[in-house]
């Protein structure tokens, strides 16, 4: 009898959407029920939150220790955002890939899109709130941000809507459960892709390898 075994590399899972959509609470949710999935710590320049832990929720830079950083091209991508610097460091990304993880990355429209383009095996999924008013009020509700904060993210939430058609999937996050089960739908799916996996038999020998291998 001949035995098969699929094998695949990590995959990594781009997930967008405008500030105060939601996506942390759904990653959040993700990471605790699945333990092939591990979460890749942002750089950024901009001031912690009260909840917020260095290393755990950012790693977070003095601009010039992070513009060091782009110089020693130490950064898949980064960009300005709301007047901070973000990055995904290469370290957070490289190992875990290798060790088959696959790795939950959450970064703004324009890390993402220059992301799909070094990586373009990437997984790219964007979460939309069901309305600009509705992503004003969970802003508002969330009291850490002055007016002028909240509306140059209002603003800027209007311009990455435009860009929802270049992700791989777009989610609109109505109801809480049932976009954190469409996402596990996706991640699941993607696992099994074809591309994605190295066939072998009980010997050993590579019957179907993925163009990556």
């Amino acid at each position: 009898m001949i035995e098969f075994e699929l094998r695949r590399t990590g995959m990594l899972i781009v997930v967008s959407a405008p500030s105060g959509g939601g996506k942390s609470t759904i990653l959040r949710a993700l990471l605790e029920s699945d333990e092939s999935l591990s979460y890749s710590v942002s750089a950024t320049t901009r001031t912690p939150r009260e909840c917020e832990d260095n290393g755990k929720d950012y790693h977070f830079f003095a601009e010039h220790a992070f513009k060091s950083l782009i110089d020693e091209d130490a950064f898949y991508e980064y960009a300005e955002v709301h007047g901070n610097w973000y990055g995904t460091l290469k370290s957070e990304i490289d190992a875990k890939l290798a060790s088959g993880q696959d790795i939950l990355l959450d970064i703004d429209v324009q890390g993402s899109l220059r992301l799909k383009e070094t990586m373009p095996d990437c997984v790219s999924i964007f979460i939309l709130p069901p309305s600009i008013a509705t992503l004003e009020k969970r802003l508002r509700d969330r009291g850490s941000d002055s007016e002028e904060v909240i509306q140059r993210r209002l603003g800027n939430a209007r311009g990455e809507v435009r860009m929802a058609d270049r992700y791989d999937y777009i989610l609109i996050n109505r109801d809480l459960d049932d976009t954190i089960a469409n996402m596990r739908n996706i991640i699941t799916a993607q696992r099994f892709r074809s591309s994605r996996l190295m066939l072998k038999d009980a010997f050993g020998r590579v019957l179907v390898s993925s163009p990556s291998d």
